[in-house]
């Protein structure tokens, strides 16, 4: 049994769905178990104890039943969870505390930004806040076949974090990955050669992906470099995280641009600050479980 668990929030079907591919995909390729909680949101008047004993579950109840259901058909184990908050990302933050959480995967709309808003109200808490690895991915549009994955890189824990995912959906999906970072349009020789030599570092996160391919591409806009390349790709996966005030959440803008823009899937990953040492810790335990 695993040691470490995703978590899966969900509300709609439609969405659950939708977010249960990735899900699968990830769980599957990082030996995860799935927690599908769905928070149902009680009045600041009302005591938690009130609300468990006279409050209806609602769809929330059937949503995560069926999402437990279809996990376990796809061979992951799964639990499912109805928890009662006064908010729903305080509720998903102190999931997210314990220690055998590695990641939470959210649904994103998509919806317009709003002043300090950049996902949405409890998404920007979680991705601030979690003490964990943060997925989210955009479910407003229609999921097709995954042939090919674009991993824009800027290096760094957030860019890892998303070569990891991206070569886990390749991986379920045999797909192919390009690893794509932007240079200035009249970069010299020094910069591009420094370009390629971080693709070289960001691909062993990848792990074992049949076809991948590496480009370096010159623009004059980050963002309408990537941009471009998402249309001969069917996801895109990059980093996207930072501390501190609300609007540095996602780096540079860039990562919400994107996902903002781009036509194709998008997903992005926030890396938590202490993960590195609790995956390097977890990589030597199972090494020496392989040695006995």
């Amino acid at each position: 049994m695993s040691d470490a668990r995703l978590v899966l929030p969900v509300a709609n079907p439609d969405t659950a769905a939708r977010l249960l591919e990735t899900a699968v995909d990830v769980a599957d390729d990082r030996d995860l178990e799935l927690l599908v909680v769905h928070v149902i949101g009680v009045p600041g008047q009302t005591s938690l104890e009130q609300a468990r004993a006279s409050m209806d579950a609602g769809p929330g109840e059937s949503v995560v039943s069926e999402t437990v259901e279809r996990a376990r058909a796809a061979g992951i184990e799964a639990t499912g969870l109805l928890r009662y908050g006064h908010d729903v990302a305080g509720s998903l933050t102190s999931l997210a505390d314990a220690a055998d959480v590695e990641a939470v995967l959210l649904g994103w709309h998509g919806r317009p930004r709003r002043r300090e808003v950049v996902f949405g109200g409890y998404i920007d808490r979680v991705l601030r806040e979690a003490a964990c690895d943060v997925i989210v991915e955009r479910v407003d549009r229609d999921r097709g076949p995954i042939e090919s994955v674009l991993v824009p890189v800027a290096g760094g824990p957030h860019t890892t974090l998303a070569a990891e995912i991206a070569g886990a959906i390749a991986r379920a999906h045999d797909s192919s990955v390009e690893l794509a970072t932007v240079v200035d349009s009249s970069a010299d020789e020094t910069a591009v050669a420094d370009a390629r030599s971080l693709l070289d570092r960001t691909a062993p996160s990848l792990g074992a992906v049949e076809s991948v391919t590496q480009t370096v591409v010159r623009g004059t806009d980050v963002v309408d470099a990537i941009l471009a390349a998402t249309t001969d790709h069917d996801v895109t996966v990059m980093g996207a995280g930072g501390s501190g005030r609300l609007h540095r959440i996602v780096a540079t803008d860039v990562a919400e641009a994107v996902a903002r823009r781009a036509e194709s899937d998008v997903v992005l990953c926030r890396r938590h600050e202490s993960r590195s040492r609790t995956l390097w810790r977890r990589l030597v335990e199972r090494v020496g479980e392989s040695f006995e």
